[in-house]
């Protein structure tokens, strides 16, 4: 290739880097502050309710009197149409049990202990997955943007033939300040393999929603069950004639002598209380990426079979290994050390890639006070706002308005941050002299 056509794909890939970059920094840099922020889900769990019992193992005749605790506390059963129990797992060691209008920490007895509340970690967890907004419209946009980060790695390597090259070479200005560009593209390189491994996790978990939706309305007369049953595995068909509750016992007791080195880490219930009600079994399978494989079994406890996340199609392996590689639950605390320092690294990659665009703007003599004013109320206002809603979980309690402090922040940091016009002394480290070279 000559040195004019490697320029002109150069040029072409460093505008195409901008565009997209421009078009999705700031809901870019929401994704990745709160995605590395519920990296610590399980933990953030434990620090919203300390006092919740806990323990590192539950027999199985406790789980079911726990379940029957529970469901004799339902004002309707009518509506109960699943039974969730968490068993205790190391990342979370409660036993919890949900059903569609409540949820309670059971102690070791398999009584009710205190309802469950650990709003704020499902706020950020919702926050992360879909932007506050409508499951639809926010797991969309969070797919795409996802793809976007992909497009942006690889546009931005192309961009810069030298940037694997110059991987550890950091380049003082001003003292022995570093430069916002060589920030931005040393992160980018060492978190390039993190970015890519996310990025395409994370549209397949956010685009599943939309196109699993849109199989079952075109090619299963709406039946969303039957779309992901070639995936998840089928389910038998309900019957609600009333039936004495299902036995889990004689379930847990069989994963214990049959499949004595899977751990069970969910029992669920689907439609208790009837004829058609039967179980299934959630196992974790250690040195796997999968989440877990489903076990079924019949009221009774009789096993059914598995649904192949572990040992089923590729597909069915791959979709059942997203979740954990998007968010880092394998391999214990160290991974997800490593995953909140990359998650760091990407959003400053992010942060620095909008300062860098600012810088090239005032050099070509395009004033930008207005927008580096702006968007430094953006980096500045995401984390402080997590923070207050933190915040206002810790002194309000579980039902602090969490979706309005944290938006409220935000435009207050955006609105302090263009009124002050954010001074030299905290944008001189991204300066258009510190960004040339």
């Amino acid at each position: 290739m000559n040195g004019k056509a490697e320029s002109g794909i150069v040029q072409r890939s460093l505008s195409a880097h901008s565009s997209i970059g421009l078009l999705c920094c700031a809901l870019l840099y929401l994704i990745c502050v709160t995605g590395t922020a519920i990296v610590l889900y399980e933990e953030w769990q434990r620090i919203e309710q300390p006092a919740a019992p806990e323990m590192t193992s539950i027999d199985a005749p406790t789980v079911q009197r726990a379940i029957e605790n529970v469901l004799e506390s339902e004002s309707d059963r009518a509506t109960t149409t699943h039974v969730f129990v968490h068993l205790p797992t190391p990342a979370l060691p409660r036993t919890t049990i949900t059903t569609d209008t409540q949820a309670f920490h059971i102690d070791r007895d398999g009584e009710i202990a205190v309802p469950e509340e650990n709003a704020w970690a499902e706020f950020v967890l919702a926050l992360h997955y879909r932007l506050n907004l409508p499951a639809t419209i926010g797991m969309t946009l969070v797919g795409a943007f996802g793809a976007m980060i992909v497009a942006l790695s690889i546009s931005g390597v192309l961009a810069h033939p030298r940037i694997f090259r110059d991987a550890f070479r950091l380049r003082a200005r001003r003292g022995d300040e570093v430069s916002t560009v060589d920030w931005h593209n040393r992160l980018a390189v060492w978190t390039l393999p993190f970015a890519i491994a996310i990025a395409l996790t994370g549209s397949m978990i956010g685009l599943f929603y939309v196109s699993g939706g849109s199989m079952a309305a075109t090619a299963y007369s709406g039946d969303s069950e039957a779309a992901i049953a070639p995936i998840f595995g089928s389910e038998p068909e309900a019957d609600a004639t009333k039936a004495p509750l299902a036995n889990t016992v004689p379930a847990l007791a069989h994963m214990a002598s049959q499949f004595p080195d899977i751990r069970p880490s969910y029992v669920i219930l689907h439609d208790p209380g009837t004829v058609g009600q039967h179980i299934q079994i959630v196992g974790l399978h250690s040195q796997r990426l999968i989440f877990g494989e489903y076990y079924a079994f019949d009221a009774q406890g009789h096993f059914k079979g598995t649904a192949g996340m572990a040992d089923g199609t590729v597909g069915q392996q791959l979709a059942a290994s997203t979740y954990n590689l998007h968010f880092g639950n394998y391999g214990g605390l160290p991974v997800k050390i490593a995953y909140i320092l990359f998650g760091i690294a990407l959003s400053v990659v992010i942060a620095t890639g909008t300062f860098i665009w600012l810088n090239k703007r005032e050099r070509r003599g395009v004033p930008s006070a207005l927008l580096r004013s702006a968007w430094w109320g953006l980096v500045v206002g995401v984390p402080l706002a997590l923070s207050a809603t933190l915040a206002a979980r810790i002194l309000v309690g579980n039902e602090a308005p969490f979706v309005v402090i944290f938006w409220l922040v935000c435009l207050i940091s955006l609105g302090v941050c263009i009124v002050r016009g954010t001074g030299a002394s905290t944008a001189e480290w991204a300066s258009p002299a510190k960004a040339q070279g």
